[in-house]
């Protein structure tokens, strides 16, 4: 039965704590009077057999009954009802400060003076005291004058009323939430081709540079953070944008900061892709921060792919012993099915950088690697080492399996070009006859205008 299987998905997602709650909620008759409905719970309650919450794989089925089944129906639908209304209930509660200004609301309407007006004084007390300065911010400011305002135009008619201050900070709402979206848009469409429609941007844009809201921290961030993304050159702009972020971090909730940062981070990583000088410091700069402030964890993990770019970024501006400290430092914080492959093929990476390659050989031996870029990281490892040390006959049987093994997995794209052309130049690399200077030049040149390339640096350090 589809309400069967709903009311089962829904249930499944709560947590001990939750199912106590959600018990408690639907025993107060002021939710729920139906008695059938709290037996049918417990009864579900009853067949869990551990004390911490289960995934929904492991969760039983939500227990039949033995009623018609129109009746069943009509008893899982209800408590699904039921559940959605206690989500409901904590979601709009769950910021007391905001609800402050519903109940000013309340006091209004039942024309209690004195209890909106205290009401509508701490909740405003209430947000300045909130470190967060972001487009939520002002947006309950604007709550709270427009409350204010119903109230004055009932007790002062004639008076001169808050209309400006509520039109301002309903514009910085709206601005501080459109640009931030604008951003989003172009972050993603430049990754998945995507054609997003911003309507009233380019107002919004002309309004900010003619007025002092750049000025605001929660529309200039995003204003900069527009003008960079959608022309890579500006990097006046990011620059601002960087140096903004870093001084007022703080006003910003973690999972907004996460995301400007993230736009930062990735803005850099495409100019290190596109051999731009100086990003490489800058990004590693970004990501330091990111980690400092726990921005970059995912369910208490982070991602073995954000790993991989810290330590090589970090391994190319020559901060070696800082990048082994972050492998062992975070290596704890991958998740689990990827922890010890990635943690060795990295420490593989510091130990080559070093020209240990005795030891980075070791590191990458001990790691199966069936992740595919993990894969194609550790060859093209390999075959750095074989050529730094000389050993041609490994080098050319590396070349021919990795060859191989590019050419049989079509589903890389981007990557697929990368490494087959890095196989392709290290050949060339190979044959090269070093004492034809127009051969020589030829080779350095053909490299140097390849845009996708990432061993460009290596590749040329060689020629």
């Amino acid at each position: 039965m589809a309400e069967n299987n709903m009311l089962q998905q829904a249930l499944s997602t709560l947590s001990v704590v939750e199912i106590r709650e959600f018990g408690k909620f639907i025993r107060s008759p002021f939710f729920n009077t139906r008695q059938n409905l709290v037996d049918f719970f417990d009864r579900w309650v009853a067949t869990q057999t551990t004390q911490v919450a289960l995934p929904a794989a492991d969760l039983q089925p939500v227990p039949a009954i033995s009623k018609p089944d129109v009746e069943t129906r009509l008893l899982h639908s209800a408590l699904l009802a039921l559940l959605e209304k206690y989500w409901m209930y904590r979601e709009k509660f769950e910021d007391p400060e905001r609800a402050k200004i519903r109940l000013a609301a309340t006091y209004r309407k039942r024309n209690l003076p004195k209890h909106f007006r205290i009401t509508l004084r701490e909740a405003r007390q209430s947000r300045e005291r909130l470190p967060w300065r972001h487009a939520d911010y002002y947006h309950d400011l604007n709550l709270i004058e427009w409350e204010q305002y119903q109230y004055e135009t009932a007790e002062r008619r004639t008076e001169s009323l808050n209309l400006q201050a509520t039109s301002d900070l309903m514009d910085t709402a709206f601005i501080a939430r459109k640009l931030r979206l604008a951003c989003l848009a172009q972050s993603h469409q430049a990754v998945y081709k995507a054609d997003y429609q911003m309507g009233l941007l380019d107002a919004v844009l002309q309004h900010v540079e003619s007025t002092d809201l750049i000025d605001i921290p929660a529309i200039g961030l995003y204003f900069h953070c527009y003008r960079f993304l959608n022309d890579s050159q500006a990097v006046s702009h990011f620059e601002t944008f960087k140096s903004t972020l870093l001084e007022h971090a703080g006003a910003f909730p973690p999972e907004e900061l996460r995301t400007l940062f993230l736009l930062a981070i990735n803005f850099g990583i495409k100019k290190i892709n596109q051999s731009s000088e100086g990003w490489l410091r800058t990004t590693l700069e970004l990501y330091q921060s990111a980690l400092e402030r726990d921005l970059l964890l995912e369910n208490r993990c982070l991602s073995r792919f954000a790993f991989n770019n810290i330590v090589a970024i970090a391994l190319r501006v020559g901060e070696l012993d800082w990048a082994e400290k972050f492998i062992l430092d975070y290596k704890a914080l991958l998740e689990r099915q990827w922890r010890e492959v990635t943690s060795s093929l990295n420490l593989a990476r510091v130990a080559y950088t070093r020209r240990d390659y005795t030891t980075a050989l070791r590191h990458l031996q001990r790691s199966d690697y069936k992740d595919l870029l993990n894969n194609l990281i550790a060859k093209t490892l390999q075959l750095k080492i074989y050529f730094e040390t000389d050993e041609y006959d490994l080098l050319e049987s590396h070349l021919t399996s990795m060859s191989n093994f590019i050419r049989r997995h079509t589903a890389i794209g981007y990557h697929r070009t990368n490494y087959s052309r890095i196989v392709y130049y290290t050949r060339q690399l190979i044959a090269l006859n070093f004492r034809d200077a127009q051969a020589v030049a030829d080779l350095r040149d053909k490299i140097s205008r390849e845009e996708i390339l990432t061993e460009k640096e290596w590749l040329l350090g060689r020629i």
